[in-house]
């Protein structure tokens, strides 16, 4: 697996024997094809940058009991089925992190964001800005997904 490495020109916190960090990543999608996008909160790394809800994996948690915790914790919703999609592995400064993107077409409660972020539906080009270095993968593989299936922003 490739690492993707954000902000190469500044240094990498904890040296070269750091741990990585497994992160569970929601890709909620609507019925109209339109995902859900969130601001980081102020005061995180990268504040103000878009990304994918979700959050780290705790000790003895699966991702997918960690993406269903992260979830109710960050924008108030229960989550249905979740489908494993695509891994990558992003180098920031701050930390190595795995991220273990996974769809979800099903939800119940109204989004609330708890922890005083933004949110966005977007489609493809996406018009929020600046997205997180991880969440650029993501849109890549949904730009690919598009061509294979013959699906466009608009169906």
């Amino acid at each position: 697996m490739t690492v993707l490495v954000a902000d190469g020109d500044r240094p990498r916190e904890g040296g070269p024997d750091r741990k990585e960090v497994e992160v569970a990543v929601g890709v909620l999608v609507r019925g109209d094809g339109a995902f859900l996008l969130t601001s980081r909160p102020p005061g995180k790394v990268y504040a103000g940058y878009w990304e994918f809800p979700g959050g780290k994996v705790e000790p003895g948690e699966t991702v997918e009991q960690a993406l269903r915790r992260e979830l109710i914790e960050e924008i108030g919703v229960v989550i249905g089925a979740v489908h494993p999609w695509q891994v990558t592995r992003v180098d920031y400064p701050h930390a190595l992190v795995r991220l273990n993107f996974c769809k979800v077409f099903d939800w119940q409660g109204e989004l609330h964001m708890h922890e005083g972020q933004s949110f966005a539906w977007q489609t493809l080009p996406v018009q929020v800005k600046p997205v997180l270095p991880g969440t650029v993968p993501v849109l890549a593989w949904f730009a690919t997904e598009r061509v294979f299936t013959g699906a466009t922003h608009d169906s």
